[in-house]
């Protein structure tokens, strides 16, 4: 049994897994998400009045106000800004299309639930064959 002891030493244990989650959609995160969301906290930018503001704005007001995560379908935002330095993650959906993105609800869940600060994730958004 000592080996057991090393081994679950070495499991990562997420850091939020269930826990609620503060927020933000970008101007471009499908708006029918936040219903499969209803765990979290959820606000939209457009809600905020925050839907013109460029992106390091936005970055820098989100975790001004405590948000964790940044849904998004700019791809090009983690690559624009210096996300490993801030104190939130981003969650990059590659696809706008709500259709598309009902498909992987449950996945976003899970990578909401599991982000980390100055993490980017993308979740694949591909058409279903069925």
């Amino acid at each position: 049994m000592a080996g057991y002891g090393r081994f679950e030493a070495r499991i990562r244990v997420p850091p939020c897994l269930h826990c609620i989650v503060k927020v933000l959609f970008d101007h471009g995160t499908p708006a029918p998400l936040r219903r499969h969301l209803e765990q979290h906290s959820v606000d939209r930018c457009a809600e905020k009045g925050w839907n013109l503001l460029e992106n390091g704005e936005l970055i820098r007001r989100a975790e001004e106000e405590g948000y964790e995560v940044i849904v998004t379908t700019d791809q090009k935002m983690r690559f624009q800004q210096n996300v490993t330095q801030a104190k939130l993650a981003f969650v990059v959906l590659m696809s706008p299309a709500w259709w598309r993105v009902l498909q992987r609800v449950e996945q976003i869940q899970e990578v909401i639930e599991r982000a980390e600060p100055g993490q980017a994730i993308e979740v694949p958004i591909v058409e279903s064959n069925t």
